[in-house]
């Protein structure tokens, strides 16, 4: 950015030692007196992970979906690739990072990932109904299932067609499997006649045992 508006090298390694910008690590400058902003830093994170976004909990509570508000947020991020984050990234930012993959190839990843009104273009944020199987699929793994129940009672408004597609191409059992409990338990709508899609990846892993059976062994 810094080049692109003609800033030279030479430019900015003055800029530096005179204090008009400080170098917070390799290609990440502050300009003096800022402090970095959670949406600036995600945003510097969006041109070097692909496919980062904020998911689970931290999306349906960005979009109006929450149980608790915390006094210090912790910023739930997805992603495609490993990243070792930057030291300076962990002093501003509370964050966790994953990159399970929850759908199958020929489902585009970047499906249900959008920008929301007001906030930095550069940020996506997991649709509610993405958000919520990525809350899901985090049972047991630092998220507890009576925290999941209490947001569930906030997510009336779910849509039935598009959790249908997530589910779809979902290719955790064991998320299908709560998705169904939870939804049957929460009464709305969104959550009758989810059985279809456990059994269909139920079917989906047996016959793929059957196939892989079926093949000749490699010597």
């Amino acid at each position: 950015m810094l080049r692109e508006m003609g800033v030279s090298e030479r430019s900015l390694s003055h800029m530096v030692s005179e204090a008009w910008l400080e170098q917070l690590g390799r290609s990440a400058y502050l300009l003096r007196g800022d402090t970095p902003t959670l949406e600036g830093i995600l945003a510097y994170l969006s041109r070097r992970i692909k496919g980062l976004h904020v998911g689970g909990k931290t999306a349906l509570d960005w979009q109006g979906v929450r149980h608790n508000i915390a006094f210090r947020e912790r910023v739930v991020l997805w992603g495609q690739v490993p990243y070792r984050f930057p030291e300076w990234v962990d002093k501003h930012l509370l964050y966790t990072y994953q990159r399970t993959d929850l759908f199958d190839d020929s489902f585009p990843y970047g499906e249900g990932l959008k920008a929301l009104p007001n906030r930095n273009p550069s940020v996506l944020v997991s649709v509610p109904e993405r958000a919520f199987l990525e809350l899901v699929s985090d049972v047991g793994k630092g998220q507890t299932l009576e925290e999941v129940e209490n947001i569930i009672v906030m997510m009336r408004s779910l849509r039935p067609p598009i959790l249908r597609t997530f589910l779809s191409h979902c290719t955790r059992l064991k998320v299908l499997k709560l998705v169904k409990t939870l939804g049957e338990d929460s009464g709305f709508a969104w959550g009758q006649n989810l059985q279809e899609h456990v059994q269909l990846r139920v079917e989906a892993k047996q016959a793929a045992k059957k196939l892989k059976a079926a093949s000749p062994q490699s010597p």
